[in-house]
């Protein structure tokens, strides 16, 4: 297999203007969803009982996020090889690793699973609940600033040659083509 592109977002971007940007995605999101959700539902109070559920739900979101990477992939019959960690004793964060290279299909269905399976449903919920629909719009505009980055990494991975694997890594990826 030879390289055809290494990619590293943090290393091109730099990790700050990365959270900054992904910061302003998520604001931007909840301008833009919040608008036509208030006019559906009026003046529709919040249930003020939901707000220690959202903070529960807010804090494990990455990890949440991290698991819906993880579960096409299990569905799929891939190996994947987990790593648990807390970082500073309390906030648990797992990272994933796969032992085989992945086509581009797979990876592809892998970065966007998180949109599909978490922001989706947020967005129809804000819609079906109206009670709740502030909490709802608020994880999911968080959520799409979280996935900022997998849109990036899934512009790589679109714009990669058909016959493409990839080579997932802890600090980004490799996009491989057979050797000819």
């Amino acid at each position: 297999m030879n390289c055809w592109k290494s990619i590293n977002i943090n290393k091109e971007f730099g990790l700050q203007r990365m959270n900054f940007i992904s910061f302003l995605v998520s604001i931007l999101a909840f301008t833009v969803l919040y608008v036509p959700v208030s006019i559906v539902h009026g003046r529709m109070p919040n249930n003020e009982a939901a707000f220690v559920p959202f903070l529960i739900v807010l804090f494990f979101l990455p990890m949440i996020h991290t698991l819906m990477h993880i579960l096409p992939l299990i569905v799929m019959n891939k190996r994947v090889n987990f790593v648990y960690k807390k970082k500073y004793k309390c906030i648990p964060v797992i990272s994933y690793s796969t032992k085989y290279h992945l086509t581009k299909k797979v990876s592809f269905i892998t970065a966007g699973a998180p949109s599909l399976l978490l922001t989706v449903p947020g967005i129809a919920a804000s819609y079906m609940f109206p009670e709740y629909y502030f909490y709802f719009l608020v994880l999911a505009s968080i959520h799409i600033g979280m996935s900022f980055i997998d849109y990036l990494y899934m512009v790589y991975i679109w714009k990669a040659p058909k016959c493409a694997f990839i080579d997932n890594r802890h600090d980004g990826f490799d996009i491989l083509l057979k050797a000819q």
